[in-house]
């Protein structure tokens, strides 16, 4: 079976030669980071830091450091959960072969939280200043828990069956945060707790919240997993872990449970009234999301079991151990995409581009299966549908494909769909832009926080043109342009002049640089023209 906490996983990583132990101090002001981070590059096993500068705790990094290793620590229940995505997409399935779904009613059972009186994490107290104090980048605002999972119900319905577990980051010193009394709490757009944040404000309310720290591997993947509304991450960490999740239930008023394995929780509530800056913090776009106000939770108290594990990661430019995490999370769970969005074949986050700015699609174009022109039409209505679903809403760039253009086109081979695409998208009638819309918390390419614009790329038909694989000879670039770099067939990169001043300057700019040519100059056998300040890079 799986496992129940942290502690039976290590011993098992270890004993089958995935997990090394480091008995040297070690800082986990950068240092442990650092060290994670060429570990993880390496495709290194999991590291367990047991002398942790400033603290008791020791550290766990790199837990998921790669695919396989993640694969090892959920072996023994991912044929139940494919048993049961198979039941879903094809019930039928059931009755032709009821042998291949003998374990689907124990797999089910185990989706149901079990509610305990104590447990392990009740045993010990302490405060956040004895925490490892990770901090992963040298500008960060403070140390950060960075694979917290933040427990919290529906206001207005309470109980396990209406909650969010999420991971959303939290700051526990630093900026002005009263020590070991306030923890700023990070949540992007989009995200379960900020329902649940609104009906507690518009009840006059504070919103209880518990943040739990490790405890069994299968409630971090629930807490970042895109499950659908109506059905709770602790019931998928049920199902991940093979055995049902045991949950304390405390019995003061207002109390939420926490789990009985889990290493830490931090129990306290959003004040409604108050915000406080949280940041800056080295984020997955691959630079620091600056300082803002956000919610404050004040802590009430902080459990640990006497054993207690920090498991941590960094968060950072791709690829990281969330990578890992995003290759699982599609493994689990990309066949039901078409059950969800139909007409979709497929969707792919390119990891690359920070995840969320970037979705890759193909889709099924049938609305006019008779006609001899072919030209985006159902592709729309599906791109809009995809941008309406949970948290591929987030999506900056959204190029979506009809599939019987090409049926044996990968989605995850981002040079061969940029080249699908380039080859067959009309600049004048395919781009399709929504201005004054939210967009990703962490992307500051737009006008404000949350605030900017997406565009769908939507490509149907016949090749249109062939890609340029070199450099014409007499190709000529503006003044202040030059280094020009073929990236991949048919996309040139162009070292611009640098930007500074007002906003206008890269517009002018663009505009200079677009008059240069007529229609008939060498450059327009690229499709797509990226100016950048590094172009061979």
């Amino acid at each position: 079976m799986g496992y129940s906490n942290l502690q039976s996983c290590v011993r098992d990583l270890e004993q089958h030669g995935h997990l090394i132990r480091i008995n040297d101090p070690v800082d986990p002001c950068l240092e442990a980071g650092a060290i994670q981070r060429r570990v993880y590059a390496a495709g290194g096993p999991a590291l367990l830091f047991t002398n942790v500068t400033g603290s008791a705790f020791p550290m766990l990094g790199n837990l998921f450091g790669t695919l396989e290793r993640t694969r090892f620590i959920f072996r023994d229940t991912l044929s139940t959960v494919q048993r049961l995505v198979d039941a879903k997409l094809d019930p039928s399935a059931v009755v032709k072969r009821p042998w291949q779904f003998a374990k689907a009613p124990l797999g089910a059972w185990h989706l149901l939280p079990k509610k305990v009186k104590s447990g392990p994490v009740m045993q010990r107290r302490t405060t956040l200043d004895q925490l490892p104090q990770l901090v992963s980048w040298p500008d960060d605002g403070g140390p950060f828990i960075t694979l917290p999972q933040v427990y919290s119900e529906d206001p207005a319905q309470p109980g396990m069956r209406h909650s969010n577990l999420g991971m959303y980051r939290v700051q526990i010193g630093g900026n002005d945060y009263t020590p070991n009394n306030e923890v700023g709490l990070h949540y992007q757009i989009h995200r379960g707790i900020g329902v649940h944040h609104r009906r507690a404000l518009d009840r006059d309310e504070s919103l209880p919240v518990n943040i739990f720290v490790g405890g069994a591997p299968s409630m971090t993947v629930a807490a970042v997993m895109p499950l659908p509304e109506g059905m709770p991450e602790l019931s998928f960490a049920g199902l991940l872990a093979g055995q049902r999740m045991t949950m304390i239930q405390q019995g003061q008023p207002n109390s939420l449970p926490f789990p009985a394995e889990a290493d830490f929780v931090i129990c306290g509530r959003i004040n409604p009234n108050r915000t406080r800056p949280e940041g800056p913090f080295g984020d997955h776009l691959g630079y620091y999301s600056l300082t803002h106000e956000f919610p404050v939770v004040d802590v009430d108290a902080v459990y640990h079991r006497p054993d207690a594990i920090w498991p941590f990661t960094t968060v950072g430019r791709p690829p990281q151990e969330d990578t890992s995490f995003g290759a699982f999370i599609h493994e689990l769970t990309g066949d039901l995409i078409p059950t969800v969005l139909p007409g979709v074949h497929a969707v792919h986050a390119v990891d690359a581009a920070g995840v969320h700015p970037l979705l890759l699609a193909t889709g099924s174009e049938r609305y006019t299966p008779y006609s001899t022109e072919q030209r985006p039409q159902e592709l729309l209505t599906q791109a809009n549908a995809i941008l309406g679903q949970g948290q591929l809403s987030l999506a900056k760039y959204l190029m979506i494909a009809n599939h019987h253009d090409d049926p044996a086109l990968d989605i995850h081979d981002t040079a061969a769909f940029l080249g699908h695409m380039l080859q067959r998208l009309d600049w004048r009638r395919d781009l399709h832009f929504q201005t004054c819309t939210t967009i990703d918390t962490l992307d500051y390419s737009g006008n404000g926080l949350n605030s900017g614009s997406k565009v769908v790329m939507a490509a149907s038909g016949s090749p249109q043109r062939k890609l340029s694989h070199e450099i014409p000879p007499a190709m000529r670039l503006p003044d202040g342009f030059s280094a020009p770099h073929i990236a991949l067939p048919g996309i040139l990169a162009v070292q611009g002049p640098s930007c500074h001043g007002s906003e206008d300057v890269p517009a002018r700019e663009m505009e200079r640089f677009c008059s240069f040519y007529d229609a008939t100059a060498p450059i327009n056998g690229f499709s797509l023209i990226v100016i950048c300040d590094d172009s061979q890079f």
